[in-house]
């Protein structure tokens, strides 16, 4: 069965700017079903460093990369194309030079910067793969074991952080022979290089006659999972991978390439959102990418917002915790809303599910500041890491959270009975092709039909048009069963508890299994903290009962609730670095508070009903 609709949202004051919606359902055996999109894959770029030629060739002068930078006149530090590709072939050279050994990577501590960006893009143009890990294992924390160890899986070439001072501490325990290279500071530190020496040596014909060698599926990148169990997994992510995805993902979003992408990106390039949705989808479209060295976080978020008032973008892509905190200086500030409107075509959330309330919030100041004839879109897709990322994306216009899109072309999605729901498997050219070193995990990943089990649930938005898209059904893994037998959605579940608990609430975690009810813990936000105990309580009971009242069965309904203490821990794999909450290790790392929740001591900290 297969439908087709036309695409009724304008981008850029363009009528053709999304594809129409089609897909095309073949049914299995034993009520599974496979989902594709019927339009053929088409021709995809060789290289990641194909990309960078093009652009630099075709519009030298246009800006590429741009941050902030004090010791620019203007206060930013700009790089067009042609400049990009000059610094590029620079450190590429270097790279070449220096022999370092083959198929050993690239690996960055550090926060995103452009430095940072020149040499990922110049160790992939000449074939070496890359990895960044998350700049918290290094900054953020004295214990540098889990940094230390992922070092000691990848076996670097070379390890490149911005500053001795702040990531070399966590290199001195290391007993890696890998060469150490500083954006600054590399004098105190011996036998380390400056960054500036990566830019001493002029390119020869070595660097494009070794790009051009340069086959689709040797490995670009190495992105290391969540790791909330022992050491991160190293995903090997290919060439091939990374350009098939935003050939995809340009098939359902043609204005990408008609219209000149202007983002602003905090997210970090250890992430396959931030490094391969986003960054990539700039580079192979030709846009503008300023780095931003705000957070959602305080004392950080500021600095987004004054980034946001002088960029100016046409797309933003955040998590949900980043509009939770970029909400209130939207609402209450109507110059910053109408400078973050003024030029905004499109709202993408990912990395977890958006919602409602916050959606329906940044509609409201969308509306204040545009009226109701130029509302903003709002889209989002699925993937993982394993998946670079996008398998799926919502190209066409919705009314509320929930839809995760329908399939890229040459993207399947095979969905099989499992425990009540339909687990979503996932197979084409921008699936990886196994762990780094593990074999058995590799093995493992697979189904027998080469579909990767990425672990997660979805359902048809509309069983009699597939053309609606899927909706997200939760994490398999993450849902559990009472004691009654009756399982617990906990993606659906948190989405919800989330909005009922707003504003008092950042993130929750799905208690009770094995138990006979479903409770929450409450991660608090900022205004939570400023209510008296008795109050906060009193309201937290009237968002359980609220919930009861709209979803009265066992599973759906939370009957008890504990405000926790202690923000999520990113030592101990609480938090992801994009603001994300890892389920199952704060259930294991706080099974003390789970006992409480299920007590029946009174505590100020919980409420039942």
């Amino acid at each position: 069965m297969s439908a087709e609709r036309p695409s009724a949202m304008r981008l850029f004051g363009d009528a053709f700017a999304l594809a129409p919606q089609r897909a095309v359902r073949e049914d299995l055996p034993g009520g599974g079903f496979v989902l594709r999109h019927p339009e053929p894959l088409q021709p995809y770029a060789r290289c990641i460093g194909a990309w960078l030629e093009h652009w630099a060739a075709t519009t030298p002068d246009a800006q590429f990369l741009a941050e902030r930078d004090a010791r620019a006149a203007d206060g930013w530090r700009r790089l067009s194309y042609a400049e990009t590709r000059r610094l590029v072939g620079r450190i590429a050279q270097t790279l070449l030079n220096w022999g370092l050994p083959e198929r050993a990577p690239v690996v960055v501590l550090s926060d995103n910067s452009v430095d940072h960006a020149l040499l990922l893009l110049a160790a992939m143009h000449v074939g070496r793969p890359v990895c960044t890990i998350s700049s918290a294992y290094s900054r953020l924390t004295k214990d540098f074991t889990k940094v230390r160890g992922m070092l000691d899986a990848l076996q670097p070439a070379l390890v490149y952080a911005s500053d001795a001072a702040v990531y070399g501490p966590a290199l001195d325990g290391w007993g890696g022979q890998a060469l150490r290279v500083f954006g600054q500071g590399a004098d105190t530190v011996p036998g380390a290089w400056a960054f500036a020496d990566l830019l001493a040596t002029r390119e020869t014909p070595a660097v494009l006659a070794t790009y051009h060698g340069v086959r689709p599926d040797d490995h670009a990148k190495y992105l290391l999972t969540s790791g909330s169990t022992g050491l991160p997994k190293a995903v090997i992510n290919t060439h091939r991978m990374l350009t098939a995805n935003q050939q995809q993902i340009a098939q359902v979003w043609p204005f990408l390439n008609r219209h000149r992408l202007n983002l602003l990106e905090w997210l970090p390039w250890s992430h396959t959102f931030g490094a391969n949705h986003n960054f990539n989808m700039v580079l192979a479209h030709g846009g503008s990418l300023t780095i931003d060295e705000g957070r959602p976080a305080p004392g950080l978020i500021e600095k987004t917002v004054a980034n946001l008032r002088a960029v100016k973008p046409n797309f933003y892509f955040n998590v949900p915790r980043g509009f939770d905190m970029l909400l209130p200086y939207l609402e209450q500030d109507a110059s910053f809303a109408a400078d973050f409107f003024e030029n905004l075509e499109g709202v993408f959330y990912a990395g977890a599910a958006l919602p409602q309330s916050l959606w329906q919030r940044l509609e409201s100041v969308a509306e204040r500041v545009r009226g109701r004839d130029r509302p903003v879109w709002f889209t989002s897709a699925w993937g993982s890491t394993e998946t670079a990322p996008a398998i799926t994306s919502v190209y066409w216009r919705l009314d509320r959270a929930g839809c995760i899109g329908g399939p890229l072309p040459g993207a399947e999605i095979k969905c099989e009975p499992n425990a009540g729901k339909l687990e979503m498997r996932v197979r084409g050219p921008n699936v990886f092709p196994g762990y780094r070193n593990a074999p058995e995990l590799t093995a493992k990943a697979f189904d027998e039909d080469g579909y990767y089990l990425i672990g997660d649930a979805g359902r048809l938005v509309d069983e009699a048009d597939p053309s609606q898209g899927v909706a997200f059904d939760g994490r398999v893994a993450e849902d559990f069963k009472l004691m009654s037998g009756t399982w617990v959605s906990v993606g659906t579940l948190r989405v919800r508890a989330v909005t009922a608990l707003t504003p008092l609430a950042t993130d929750v975690v799905v208690t009770g299994h094995d138990r006979e009810e479903v409770g929450i813990l409450v991660f608090p936000s900022p205004a939570a903290k400023d209510l008296s105990p008795d109050l906060l309580a009193e309201r937290v009971r009237a968002a359980l009962v609220a919930m009861r009242a709209e979803h009265g069965g066992s599973s759906q309904a939370p009957t008890r609730a504990r405000v926790l203490d202690e923000p999520p821990s990113v030592d101990a794999g609480e938090i992801t670095d994009k603001g994300y909450i890892n389920q199952r290790a704060v259930l294991a790392r706080r099974a003390a508070e789970v006992i409480a929740l299920y007590s029946n001591v009174p505590d100020p900290r919980t409420v039942r009903l």
